[in-house]
């Protein structure tokens, strides 16, 4: 049994335990939110969290004997302190995407794990998708890789706010905005295929509040030796263009990378100058049979089972690369 203290009881933690109340070994002991009030709502709505305790001090709860690990599903700027306060308290962390604010505080956090000997996995859905795991499996038919693209744009609800000029958490400037909420998608599935970059250049649009400016959609590119990435996302608009790898000897294709419910593999055909038949697309993916958010849950109870502190697929080095590169558009943009 692995025993969750969740810090943080807004719309992204409703969205994780619906996944987590699939893999039996997970029990959900305490809810930490900076009211008692909305800590019991929570739990009132989450069945599976009934009878879990309730916390507004994330000190407390890290301190709790009965909680073995935290979730850490709070704003940007919070998951440096409280990802360090638990893992100092010997619990184990599965700490919400993007890892943290930037490279210097994921280093921080890094090196708490290692100094408690503790487990820490950055909560990013898209790398433990079975469909995208398939695809990763798949890249050396098509190799060489000569080119990656991604897009992750969605318009956000909170979009019409910031139009009113209402700033919420979504949008607040130097903690938040489309890079690190839906670009970041685009981002750790090619660090994670491919590493660190050779190269990073790119271009964020920006929408100026009374806090200051905040990004809300752009674009990337970046190079490897022999290959290239371009990345897309916003918070604007939509866009439904699938994710595609493309090497000589043929493409894999994801649906959507946020949450690959199809993956397809494309062999290279003959060239017909355009005339003759398209290549054939072989599905090789199986559907989700669970709920999206399961597997990162089931992925972290594995890891703790077999008394493992890092995860092979959702390493720490993946997640300081990511946030190495965030930094670096961030401060390109500025």
């Amino acid at each position: 049994m692995v025993r969750f203290g969740i810090i943080g009881t807004g719309r992204i933690s409703d969205w994780v335990l619906k996944g987590a109340v699939q893999d039996p070994r997970i029990k959900i002991v305490a809810v930490c939110s900076r009211t008692v009030e909305a800590a019991e709502a929570f739990i009132a709505s989450n069945p599976m969290a009934a009878g879990a305790k309730v916390y507004t001090s994330v000190e407390e709860m890290a301190a709790d004997p009965q909680v073995d690990t935290v979730y850490v599903g709070t704003p940007n700027q919070t998951h440096c302190l409280y990802t360090i306060t638990a893992l100092k308290a010997g619990k184990h962390v599965l700490c919400e995407k993007p890892l943290a604010l930037n490279a210097e505080e994921g280093r921080q956090m890094v090196e708490a794990a290692r100094e408690s000997g503790c487990l820490l996995m950055e909560a990013m859905v898209s790398t433990l998708n079975p469909n995208f795991i398939a695809a990763a499996s798949r890249i050396a038919e098509i190799a060489p890789v000569r080119q990656y693209s991604s897009y992750f744009c969605q318009y956000s609800s909170k979009f019409e706010a910031l139009k009113r000029g209402e700033v919420g958490t979504a949008f607040k400037p130097g903690t938040a905005g489309a890079l690190r909420d839906v670009g970041v998608y685009t981002l750790y599935p090619l660090v994670a295929l491919f590493g660190k970059p050779s190269s990073v250049k790119g271009k964020l649009s920006t929408w100026q509040t009374p806090e200051g400016d905040t990004d809300v959609y752009g674009t990337a590119c970046l190079e490897y030796d022999g290959m290239d990435a371009t990345l897309t996302w916003s918070k604007t608009f939509d866009s439904f263009q699938p994710t595609e790898i493309a090497g000589e000897n043929g493409n894999l294709i994801l649906d959507e990378i946020h949450i690959a419910r199809k993956a397809e593999i494309v062999p290279h055909a003959a060239p017909t100058s355009g005339l003759g038949p398209k290549p054939g697309r072989t599905l090789i993916s199986e559907g989700l049979p669970y709920n999206e958010y399961y597997y990162e849950f089931k992925e972290f109870a594995d890891l703790i089972e077999q008394g493992r502190t890092e995860s092979s697929r959702n390493s720490l080095e993946t997640s300081l690369t990511v946030l190495e590169i965030i930094d670096e558009l961030l401060t390109d943009w500025k």
